[in-house]
């Protein structure tokens, strides 16, 4: 029972998109849409909505992730931090950003909200600094452009990554949820994708 309260809690949070919040808040209602691929995510926050928008975007989105999983974790009994249970309760506020209750079901890309779950673990981080590691490897080293595959490979990579990692099978089996959604996302979104590059940081 507490593990589907907890699973609820983190999908009907997951479901704010904070960027629209606080987009209509600081700048105008519909400043999201303004943006190539319409995510309302943290990074479009910033670019579209001003510094307060992203910045608050940024915590609340890390924030509905995190909470949750911190919440469930802190005095659970063992058998509610379960590898299927606590999967499920670290998937929920990704899959409820990404197919948000509030929006028809439609929403962002959940990466921030990968983080907060991720982050909800603590004091083990190292989930979190693995999905941090590639996203800067394939960012800055290896650079992979468009960001559209730079996420997918960074979420597969951070998903084998997993089982080199000493972490809770729950947390290898949520993220393998989380990285399922991330990719169904992506998958199915209309968002234009430029070619496929990877180049070396002194490459130009």
């Amino acid at each position: 029972m507490r593990t589907c309260l907890y699973i609820l809690i983190g999908y009907l949070s997951g479901s704010i998109l904070f960027a629209n919040v606080f987009s209509a808040l600081f700048h105008e209602k519909g400043a999201i849409e303004e943006s190539k691929d319409k995510n309302p995510g943290t990074a479009n926050a910033f670019l579209y909505g001003g510094f307060r928008c992203g910045v608050l975007t940024l915590i609340c989105d890390l924030g509905k992730g995190i909470l949750p999983v911190h919440f469930y974790l802190t005095g659970s009994r063992p058998e509610e931090a379960a590898a299927l249970s606590l999967a499920l309760v670290l998937a929920a506020p990704v899959v409820g950003h990404i197919c948000s209750a509030y929006h028809n079901f439609k929403g962002g890309k959940g990466i921030a909200v990968t983080f907060g779950s991720l982050l909800g673990m603590f004091p083990d981080l190292r989930p979190a600094l693995l999905l941090a590691f590639f996203f800067l490897f394939y960012s800055l080293i290896l650079r992979i452009t468009p960001h559209f595959y730079r996420t997918l490979v960074t979420y597969l990579c951070t998903m084998v990554g997993l089982f080199f990692v000493p972490c809770q099978p729950g947390v290898r089996a949520g993220f393998f949820l989380i990285s399922l959604a991330v990719l169904l996302h992506f998958h199915f979104s209309k968002e234009e994708r430029e070619q496929f590059q990877v180049k070396l940081l002194w490459m130009h």
